[in-house]
């Protein structure tokens, strides 16, 4: 079987022997972002990010098999892969820690005010700041609550939070204090200090939180996106935040990356911005890996 690998995921020469040892015939290219220069009709399996994104999946006729080394389903065309009884697995589960970590640090670097001791630290100020806040007794509501979510609840719960869970199932679970369906979520983001989105971004979800739900929080709230941006209405965020409203707000994900030289959201006074980094760490190699193989096996 030929197995179509790329440059989405670093692969060791040690990892491309395990996988060879499964009976694949091994094709590697490094860039997916662009038109394939090879004969892929008769490519049995993918492993893959983009890689549909660029090229048709049409011309892999002969196609069985995806692994993506992203969580999200939003890049690939659902449609085709139901259709054709093509197996398509995610790499759900792979970054969930990562991702709950950089959440709790980029809410805690909000409430302690990092960035301000860090620019006083860089002209030589000695200057306290007397409006810090704590974690203990706010409510933090995480909309979306699969794998990244619950990581997040189990950190946030440590600090004395009070966590809402919000998904699109009814499930039983002990790291959360109240568990509401996503169509209450308007109840939910009125009484929430922190809001974590963490949610796919789907159809039903693609600028879910719109102006008027952006203006029902709190003022003094925090929004952390961790999800994908087009969960979000950016304009009207971005308003919000113009206008004065929320403590701080920290996006890793945005509906256009990278983030241009003159975007707006690297000159506002509390937004903290990374780019799309949240999933890294030490370990997701390994996790994804290991992954891989058993889906491939």
């Amino acid at each position: 079987m030929k197995l179509l690998l790329t440059g989405a995921f670093k692969y060791s020469e040690e990892q491309i022997k395990i996988l060879k040892l499964l009976g694949y015939e091994i094709i590697f290219v490094q860039d997916e972002r662009v038109p394939l220069q090879i004969d892929v009709s008769d490519i049995d399996a993918v492993v893959c990010n983009g890689l549909f994104l660029y090229n048709d999946i049409n011309q892999f006729k002969n196609l069985k098999f995806i692994q993506l080394t992203s969580a999200g389903l939003d890049r690939v065309p659902l449609n085709y892969i139901n259709e054709h009884g093509i197996s398509l697995y995610s790499a759900k589960g792979v970054y969930s820690i990562p991702m709950a970590e950089w959440a709790v640090l980029k809410i805690l670097e909000i409430y302690k005010k990092s960035r301000q001791f860090y620019l006083a630290q860089h002209d030589h100020k000695w200057e306290k700041q007397r409006d810090l806040l704590e974690l203990t007794d706010k409510t933090a509501a995480i909309i979306g609550f699969g794998d990244v979510g619950t990581e997040i609840a189990k950190r946030l719960r440590v600090f004395g939070v009070n966590v809402i869970g919000v998904g699109r199932r009814q499930i039983e679970t002990q790291l959360v204090d109240e568990y509401y369906m996503i169509n209450d979520i308007d109840e939910v983001l009125k009484k929430s200090d922190i809001v974590i989105f963490t949610l796919p971004l789907t159809e039903e979800t693609h600028h879910l939180i719109d102006a008027k739900r952006i203006a029902s929080m709190k003022d003094n709230g925090v929004l952390i996106n961790v999800s994908r941006g087009g969960v979000i209405d950016e304009v009207a965020l971005i308003d919000a935040l113009q206008g004065g409203k929320f403590f701080g707000v920290a996006l890793d994900v945005f509906e256009e990356e990278p983030l241009s030289a003159d975007s707006q959201w690297w000159e506002l006074d509390r937004v903290i911005v990374t780019p799309h980094n949240s999933f890294v760490s030490d370990k997701v190699n390994e996790r994804l890996f290991e992954l891989i193989m058993k889906n491939l096996k």
